[in-house]
């Protein structure tokens, strides 16, 4: 019996040093582990940047911002990453208000606005901002209303309808204008801007400008009070809105009406003639203006007979000086391209290229950056 109990005992000590060892090598090898540099796939910043843009990988540029002239931009950073394959531009509408945001919150590496930075968001940005008007364009009032596919309203007419005053399309103040057309005895839907938005800036300074009511009441912002109406979100929605409820008008930059084919009402313009949108009145509009030194012009009720009212430059903003020599240089071969063979494109796509006149002024601001 002791000799079993021995050999029972001397078997479990063997087993148990034999455990023992192994765990003593598994704790050398993860120590050993421990010790050894990180690899180029570990999640130090160095690494992490590495993994997002591989050596020989296209530098991207991100930027986000206005809707107004998302279309020209989609098709200027495709064609600019087409001819410079090293370069990748990645671009999302997001609105004027949040494109103005993701820049001074350095979410971007540019923004786009159609309302020019306030002297306040330009101190928010400690100055290291430029604003870079690159292209033009017209806001125009689109319709949805069964039977009529020409309108003319007086500027008493708009300014009506939008501060809620004119509720039926058959309203004295439109019918005036439109002899002739019949007007359906129908309610009037208002449909504006839910999110911040420089087309909203832009239509209600002119709104501002043309009507006391206006600019002691809702005034001028990229939001506002408004007094009636729906909301949809940014310019494509807001015309999709229009287009699906009868009775409806409500504002967009013109490419986003054109592209759909939606009726667009003449303006009565400061001369007192009734305007359609085209590009031509548009650009002499917009070729009235003298550019200041920091590149904020505005047209707010603009001269001319032939001159239509709502027109505006919609700006990309770029920081004076970037703490990445590549983007830099990046950003001001994007910029250069844009005002150089991306004007004629805009004119394609039915934007108003820059005047030549205010483009000398404009690229000396883009060979500032650093």
């Amino acid at each position: 019996m002791l000799s079993s109990d021995m050999t029972r005992i001397s078997r479990r000590n063997g087993l148990i040093l034999s455990v023992l060892g192994w765990g003593a090598l598994l704790l050398t090898s993860a120590c050993s582990k421990k010790e050894e540099p990180p690899s180029a796939e570990g999640s130090s910043s160095a690494s992490v940047k590495a993994a997002t843009q591989p050596k020989g990988e296209p530098l991207t540029l991100q930027g986000a911002g206005a809707s107004f002239p998302a279309p020209v931009y989609s098709r200027w950073f495709r064609e600019f990453s087409d001819q410079n394959p090293e370069l990748r531009v990645n671009y999302q509408s997001t609105g004027s208000g949040a494109g103005v945001k993701s820049f001074l919150e350095n979410q971007v590496d540019f923004g786009a606005s159609d309302a020019a930075m306030t002297d306040d968001e330009i101190r928010q940005a400690n100055g290291n901002v430029v604003m870079i008007p690159v292209t033009g364009g017209q806001v125009v009032l689109t319709y949805n209303l069964e039977g009529v596919s020409e309108l003319k309203l007086s500027r008493d007419a708009y300014a009506g309808l939008f501060l809620g005053e004119i509720k039926r399309w058959n309203d004295a103040r439109i019918a005036e204008t439109n002899a002739g057309s019949k007007l359906p005895d129908t309610d009037v839907t208002i449909v504006r801007r839910s999110d911040g938005s420089g087309t909203t800036f832009v239509f209600t300074q002119h709104l501002a400008a043309i009507s006391e009511k206006w600019s002691k009441g809702p005034g001028v912002g990229k939001s506002v009070e408004w007094p009636a109406g729906v909301g949809g979100r940014k310019n494509d929605g807001v015309a999709a809105l229009i287009r699906q409820t009868p009775g409806a008008i409500g504002y967009v930059e013109y490419s986003f009406a054109a592209s759909s084919k939606q009726p667009m009402a003449a303006l009565e313009n400061k001369a007192g003639k009734f305007i359609a949108p085209t590009l031509k009145a548009s650009a002499a509009a917009l070729g009235a203006v003298d550019l200041p030194a920091d590149l904020r012009g505005w047209v707010t009720d603009p001269e001319g007979e032939g001159s239509y009212p709502i027109v505006t430059y919609t700006w990309i903003l770029a920081k004076k000086k970037y703490d990445d020599k590549a983007k830099s240089a990046a950003i001001k071969k994007l910029l250069g391209w844009c005002l150089s063979e991306g004007q004629p494109l805009a004119e394609k796509l039915d934007y108003i290229a820059l005047p030549e006149k205010a483009r000398a002024k404009v690229q000396a601001a883009v060979a500032t950056i650093e």
